[in-house]
């Protein structure tokens, strides 16, 4: 068996895809600093209808990696269970493609979960394209933490209960367990997956991992922080293509993950304060174009909190399935 399957969903981020795979390529051959066996390590690239080349580039650049080239946008959630069903490895690690991996980084991950049974998902320590560490561990929302976090108020959040929920209480180059990862480099155990099932396909994108952990933390199993092992990650690069539909996911997401561990008083109530906020938003941003400040800007953002009003912010139905397959 092999002993690491890399899944990488990609959506019109050729370049970036090329890097990472490139890296990969390199990281494979690498072991650990106590001269472990090099590890086995196969690549799945799952593209989500992308129109910039980039399925083109894989077959052309890197005939190793096994590629799925769907027809349309599936969504990461999808896409990744599509990529962890054909996967071989005893190891599954979800990368996403705006993302480099650092020296023996991969071997680092299989080494300690091997050495360490009892542990489901391994998350390594995030960089910034200029060295600086990325935040990537964190503990479980709470609904006050929803009502601050990534909406305007978070500046005016109460300073101990975002330090709580971003682990800023703990030092970053800590081994240590958390409660989740951040998606952009997770690595689970192929027993672990087994055990709790695939993605929950109900978020297309955002949140997904928050909820993979936390079933994998209920079935018994530990998440940890290995700081010893090093990914870049250039942050968004595909999502950041299409603003309103990254807001609309992102707070939807947010919102199904309280309904289902919260109950539905608590999604409503979260629904209608985020709908709220993006009300105000629209209307301070309509004041702003009336008067004739940056109009383009305020024109773009008009528009993109109209179309998230517009959603309602209701969580997305189809495919619910998906959280209890495998």
């Amino acid at each position: 068996m092999v002993d690491l399957s890399v899944v990488i969903v990609n959506w019109n981020v050729r370049d970036l895809l090329r890097r990472c795979l490139s890296s990969l390529l390199v990281a494979g051959r690498s072991s650990p600093v106590d001269q472990q066996p090099a590890i086995s390590v196969e690549v799945v690239v799952v593209d989500n209808g992308s129109t910039d080349g980039s399925v083109e580039m894989v077959r052309a650049e890197f005939p190793q990696v096994r590629l799925i080239a769907n027809p349309d946008n599936r969504g990461f959630t999808v896409a990744n269970n599509q990529g962890i069903e054909v996967a071989q490895g005893r190891y599954v690690l979800l990368l996403n493609p705006d993302t480099e991996v650092l020296g023996d980084a991969l071997a680092t991950m299989v080494a300690f979960a091997d050495g360490h049974p009892d542990v489901g998902v391994v998350g390594p320590q995030l960089l910034n394209p200029d060295g600086s560490v990325q935040s990537s561990r964190r503990r479980f929302p709470t609904l006050a933490t929803a009502f601050f976090e990534s909406t305007w108020l978070q500046p005016y959040a109460p300073r101990r209960l975002l330090e709580r929920y971003y682990v800023l209480d703990r030092p970053e180059d800590e081994v240590q367990d958390v409660d989740w990862v951040t998606g952009a480099a997770l690595m689970a155990r192929r027993e672990a997956i087994e055990q709790v099932g695939l993605l929950d396909e109900g978020f297309f994108m955002y949140s997904e991992e928050l909820d993979w952990c936390r079933r994998f933390k209920e079935a018994g199993w530990r998440v940890v922080y290995l700081p010893t092992a090093r990914i870049v990650h250039y942050v968004g690069k595909s999502s950041e293509q299409v603003l309103p539909a990254r807001h609309i996911h992102f707070q939807t997401s947010k919102v199904r993950y309280f309904r289902k561990y919260h109950g539905p008083l608590a999604a409503e109530a979260l629904r209608w304060f985020l709908l709220g906020n993006y009300a105000w938003q629209l209307g301070l941003e309509a004041a702003k174009w009336a008067v004739g400040h940056k109009r383009p800007l305020r024109a773009q953002r008009i528009g993109a909190y109209w179309q998230v009003l517009r959603s309602g912010l209701r969580r997305r139905e189809s495919r619910e399935a998906g959280e209890n397959r495998i």
